[in-house]
Order: C-alpha cells, then sequence, then structure tokens
C-alpha cells in the first residue's frame, strides 16, 4: 500500500462515518423504515439512497479522477461495461435487512480497488459507532469522538475457532461447512462487519459459499488484509475485483483471519 494509499483510508473513514450520522436516524426507527424493492428483489431504503449520494459527492469533490461504482445506482442504472485500473466500490447501508430490523449490525462501506485488488478501505457500525480503515502501519479501528488503534488478527486459537455465519444459514450447510473448515463455535450475524470482526482478533474466520457484489466486501477485505488476515476464492484463487463482465458479482470466498 502507498502513502497516496493510506491517507485515502483515513479520508474513507471520515466519510463513513459522516454518512453512518446520516443513516442512523432511519434506523432509530428499527423495523419501520419505508422501503422499496429492487429488480433482485431485494429492499432498498430512504437510508440507502441518501447515504449513497452524500459518499458520491464527497469522493468526487475529494478525488474527482477516480471513478465511483456503487450499489444503489448500479441497481437502477446498471453497471458499467468495463472499468479501468482504479476506482471506487460504495455500499451506502451493507446489511439492509438488518437495519430494516432494528439490527445494529449493518454497515456504510467505501473501498478503493486498484490492479484488481482492494487497496484501500473504510467500514463504519453507524449503530455502534466504530469505524475500522486502512493505513499504510496496517488496519486501525476508532470509536465516535475517541482516537484510533491498532487492530491485528488472531492465531487460529485451537478448540475455540469462531467462525461468523448468516442469520439464514441451514443447519446442513453449517454442518458441512464445520467439517470443511475445522471451526469449533459460531455466531450469526449480518453486513461486512463479519470481516471487520475477524481483522480485530474477535472472531476467525467466514466462510461465503453463496453470491455478493464486489462493493459488499470490497471496504472490509481492505481492512482484513491489512490487520494480517486473507481473503480466498475457490480453492484458494486470488480474489479479484473489477469483473464488470460479471456485473461486478462474486463468487463465493472465505475470509480468514490468522
Amino acid at each position: 500500500m502507498t502513502a497516496t494509499d493510506a491517507d485515502i483510508g483515513l479520508a474513507l473513514a471520515d466519510i463513513v462515518e459522516e454518512a453512518g450520522r446520516l443513516i442512523l436516524p432511519y434506523w432509530s426507527h428499527g423495523g419501520t423504515v419505508a422501503h422499496t424493492s429492487k429488480a433482485d428483489m431485494s429492499p432498498v431504503t430512504i437510508a440507502d439512497q441518501e447515504g449513497e449520494k452524500l459518499i458520491v459527492r464527497r469522493l468526487k469533490a475529494r478525488f474527482p479522477d477516480i471513478a465511483i461504482v456503487a450499489e444503489e445506482h448500479a441497481s437502477e442504472f446498471g453497471t458499467p461495461d468495463a472499468i479501468g485500473d482504479r476506482f471506487f466500490l460504495v455500499d451506502p447501508v451493507d446489511g439492509t435487512k438488518a437495519f430494516m430490523r432494528g439490527d445494529p449490525s449493518f454497515t456504510v462501506n467505501i473501498g478503493l480497488v486498484a490492479g484488481r485488488r482492494p487497496v484501500a478501505g473504510a467500514v463504519c457500525a453507524p449503530a455502534t459507532g466504530e469505524t475500522w480503515f486502512t493505513t499504510a502501519m496496517g488496519a486501525m479501528k476508532r470509536a465516535e469522538g475517541g482516537a484510533a488503534s491498532a487492530v491485528h488478527v488472531r492465531p487460529w486459537p485451537k478448540g475455540e475457532a469462531v467462525a461468523l455465519i448468516s442469520h439464514t444459514m441451514k443447519e446442513e450447510t453449517l454442518a458441512k461447512l464445520t467439517a470443511e473448515y475445522g471451526f469449533d463455535l459460531k455466531v450469526a450475524m449480518d453486513s461486512s462487519v463479519k470481516l471487520c470482526r475477524i481483522a480485530e482478533g474477535a472472531a476467525d474466520i467466514y466462510p461465503r459459499h453463496g453470491p455478493t457484489s464486489e462493493w459488499d466486501i470490497c471496504a472490509a477485505q481492505a481492512v482484513l488484509e491489512a490487520a494480517g488476515g486473507s481473503v480466498t476464492g475457490y480453492q484458494g484463487a486470488e480474489f479479484l475485483y473489477g469483473k464488470a463482465d460479471k456485473r461486478f458479482l462474486n463468487e463465493w470466498f472465505v475470509a480468514w483471519g490468522g
């Protein structure tokens, strides 16, 4: 990561926090926020829309030469047919369903891709006041109004390894993943905050054998890798970004701690 990318990580932290402050009042209505359905039948709320508008304005003002691929714009107008080497991925509310039911596990995400890899990013969890971001020295975390401190993945704790899973995972799927990856405990959680919990050493693995979009995990992958973790694709393949030909859709992945 270059010094420029490190500076971008800190700038992105400021932007996701500002967007978090904007959307938080909508979440405080827990379970009653109005929503509509996108073409794929996933929900979208005014918080998603207003948060994205703010983020895009800030990015264009601060980094006018870097392209932006943002979830809600892509949902309405389609993803670009091609993308350059360097671009932002924006998810203004990752975990919209959690947001709608009043669960605190939703996040605001901005990731920077260069050379098909996430090189900088910031993730804010507005409900808990936590923000994780990348720097040249590694991954950092700060609480609202507090100073930032370094975060690191932990070594795999034999007999106590924690997997983060989705709330909707079926028992037979969980049994298969447990056998394949050898974790001992499980915690259900929504959104990209799962990768951040691994980055700070609170969990160890997040196996995702289902579809996601690039904006869902780019920022959090940048944080996790800066903290010493990794994200791998099928059979350990490198997990790459900028898949314009696939509408920026991901295949399955596994996020690892130590």
